[in-house]
């Protein structure tokens, strides 16, 4: 099974960019559909970004939209997310996660992924 480690978080100005990283261990990481999720305090689990084993299909939630990216590193084992143009509501827990079920173009749903990372904390300032 995989392991994943979630890296590069951390507080920026509204406007600002992050990229976060993701490190795959443990496992065929090119086999695995990856995704990033995102939780703030007191709201539910929100789908941010999916892409499939290969990096040739991306999905991208509404609310990021032209301004986050997704994408992978297969020998590398890693997995991406690009955040421009940083909004105060973008402030949450980021994690990755992997899944072995197939790749969908619909708004990714948490419960098809089995593996997680422990996240990792992005603030956003006004």
């Amino acid at each position: 099974q995989v392991q994943l480690v979630e890296s590069g978080g951390g507080l920026v100005q509204a406007g600002g960019s992050l990229r976060l990283s993701c490190a795959a261990s443990g496992g065929t990481f090119s086999s695995y559909n990856m995704g990033w999720f995102r939780q703030a305090p007191g709201k539910e689990c929100e789908a941010v970004a999916a892409i499939n084993w290969s990096g040739g299909r991306t999905v991208h939630a509404d609310s990021v939209k032209g301004r986050f990216t997704i994408s992978r590193d297969n020998p590398n084992n890693a997995v991406y997310l690009q955040m421009n143009s940083l909004k105060p509501e973008d402030t949450a827990v980021y994690y990755c996660a992997a899944t072995l079920r197939p790749f969908s173009y619909s708004v990714p749903d948490a419960r098809q992924y089995r593996y997680w990372g422990q996240g990792t904390q992005v603030t956003v300032s006004s």
